[in-house]
């Protein structure tokens, strides 16, 4: 049987997944309950935890986007790769039917 969390970890790899945290309250805006602080800037909140946690914000964007373009970048130059495979092993098995078609003469 395919539980969803198998079935989630086939298609969507750890390196891609976004952790999804539960904060109480907006981002910066202090030390929150997630156990760590999140250095003194954070915990003091304000403008300039707001400021620091949507650059944090932002720098885990591109970080994502950048992974998810070179994921796709894999796949499309996989996807290459076996065609000409595949274009390969039929030039072979052509081959071999005319090997075998000179055999039978």
């Amino acid at each position: 049987m395919f539980s969803p969390l198998r079935i989630t970890s086939r298609t969507c790899p750890m390196y891609i997944r976004v952790a999804q945290m539960s904060q109480l309250g907006d981002l910066g805006s202090g030390a929150g309950k997630g156990g760590g602080g999140g250095g003194s800037i954070r915990e003091a909140g304000g403008s300039f935890g707001k400021m620091e946690a949507a650059q944090e914000e932002e720098y885990f964007y591109k970080k994502q986007r950048a992974q998810l373009a070179k994921l796709k970048e894999d796949k499309i130059d996989q996807a290459k790769f076996h065609e000409e495979q595949i274009k390969e092993h039929e030039a072979a098995l052509q081959r071999h039917k005319e090997y075998l078609k000179n055999l039978k003469k």
